[in-house]
């Protein structure tokens, strides 16, 4: 849908610009939004870099362990099936931290393993089984306790308060994730 979608913004802006004379700022806009871009990858690579770091090194310690142990009577709420399977439990536990940690670069490659661990143990492999349908949610809400991307593109746009949205996201966080493990939950049960 958004292949399609973008393309004819993008043409009616066009059209719309030639019209109304203002090609120059079309392309004036264009050049300009590419720096910026360029400006913003080079903040949020080195603040991705940071956390990757530390999470990579969080991997080698018991720091881990430690997490999932602290995590594991809610992971085995949130995801019954996969009680008996430590290796996903971690898997779950690193994008858990990381999501928390506002770091959605980060979490995706944990996630996505986690979903390969959760492919394996699935008996329907053309169907999403329960905890990776939980794993979604829990994905698509990310609750995040640092914002730390946020965080990043606010001080590259010379935000004088670039934290003061912390309060905001917990709340939007908290209640999306709330909203949408308990709309699993219930999913699941009328599915069964």
């Amino acid at each position: 849908m958004l292949n399609i979608l973008w393309p004819i913004f993008i043409i009616v802006s066009f059209i719309y610009a030639i019209l109304t004379g203002n090609v120059q700022s079309v392309n004036n806009s264009i050049f300009e939004s590419t720096a910026n871009a360029v400006q913003l990858s080079i903040t949020l690579l080195g603040t991705i870099c940071l956390w990757n770091g530390i999470m990579k090194i969080a991997q080698t310690t018991t720091f881990v362990s430690k997490l999932t142990n602290l995590l594991k009577p809610i992971i085995n709420f949130l995801f019954p099936e996969m009680k008996e399977n430590e290796k996903v439990k971690e898997e779950i536990s690193m994008n858990i931290i990381a999501n928390m940690l506002g770091l959605g670069n980060a979490a995706t490659p944990l996630g996505l393993k986690a979903m390969k661990t959760m492919q394996k143990e699935n008996n329907k492999k053309d169907t999403v089984s329960n905890s990776m349908a939980m794993f979604i949610v829990l994905n698509t809400a990310s609750l995040q306790l640092i914002p730390t991307t946020v965080i990043a593109i606010r001080s590259s746009l010379n935000s004088t308060q670039p934290t003061s949205i912390i309060l905001p996201v917990w709340g939007a966080t908290i209640a999306a994730a709330i909203c949408g493990v308990v709309a699993t939950k219930i999913f699941i049960k009328l599915k069964m």
